[in-house]
């Protein structure tokens, strides 16, 4: 009880300090509210200074809507809301494959044919990077070569095969959505979320390979099985895993571990 008589005496000295001090109840909520909107406007702009330094790379594991976010570098050119706009679509284009190929690529939006709409930076390999569009089914981001570039004209001009004269290969590291496993003239089913993956575009047989033909979140399969456009998805990237080098210690778990790694417990240990 003198603990709350206290406290309580203390706040009617505040506010009669402040009702001396010329300070109404409006203002005080006026700049309560300032203090307020000023934390909120400073944790917004350091987030976006953090979200800022995750310069374009490799795709990372996720779903289609987390790992395509993407912020231009730090020191990117943004003199008007369109360059900021582009800055940001170049960058999340580039997530959707790896630097050895998305560094020298030729960046670009696509139309609904698969021709280039509006190009967002020349490159000077053969590879195509697009950023998509988050709000549309079936418009991920990606890199595709071009024989693959070919493989998606056909599929978006609607002919009966692909044209591409060889394997066409895709990346789309940030994951995608599409309407169908089965065909790819689907337009209107809910669509199916899929991890990211790679793409080897050419008409893979699931009974000769002896591949599954059903949407996985790890491993592969043949997509769009029994059609002239089946192609060999693979879930994930090739740097999946670790990596063998000369002084690497080889398991029978057919994992590579450096010797100095902790060994898992034997059978016999664990009994």
């Amino acid at each position: 009880m003198k603990d709350q008589t206290v406290s309580s005496a203390r706040s009617e000295q505040d506010a009669v300090g402040e009702k001396e001090a010329g300070v109404s109840d409006e203002t005080y909520v006026a700049f309560s509210r300032r203090q307020i909107m000023r934390q909120f406007a400073f944790f917004g702009a350091a987030m976006t200074m953090v979200r800022g330094l995750a310069e374009a790379q490799t795709g990372s594991s996720g779903s289609y809507s987390n790992a395509a976010i993407a912020q231009p570098p730090l020191g990117s050119p943004a003199d008007s809301r369109d360059e900021l706009v582009k800055a940001v679509k170049i960058a999340r284009a580039m997530r959707a494959g790896p630097p050895e190929i998305t560094r020298n690529a030729t960046v670009a939006e696509m139309d609904h044919r698969g021709n280039w709409a509006t190009v967002l930076r020349k490159g000077s390999n053969e590879w195509l990077c697009v950023p998509g569009d988050e709000n549309r089914v079936g418009d991920p981001p990606m890199c595709v070569d071009e024989l693959g570039m070919q493989w998606f004209k056909d599929a978006f001009a609607g002919k009966p095969a692909p044209t591409n004269r060889a394997p066409g290969l895709c990346y789309m590291l940030c994951g995608a959505t599409q309407h169908s496993n089965d065909t790819p003239f689907d337009h209107t089913s809910p669509a199916i979320p899929i991890g990211p993956h790679w793409m080897i575009l050419w008409p893979f047989d699931a009974r000769h390979c002896g591949l599954p033909t059903t949407v996985r979140d790890a491993g592969a399969w043949i997509m769009f099985a029994g059609t002239p456009y089946a192609y060999l998805h693979i879930c994930g990237t090739p740097w999946d895993g670790n990596e063998y080098t000369p002084d690497t210690e080889t398991r029978w778990t057919m994992r590579y571990a450096k010797p100095n790694a902790a060994r898992p417990q034997s059978l016999e240990a664990i009994g």
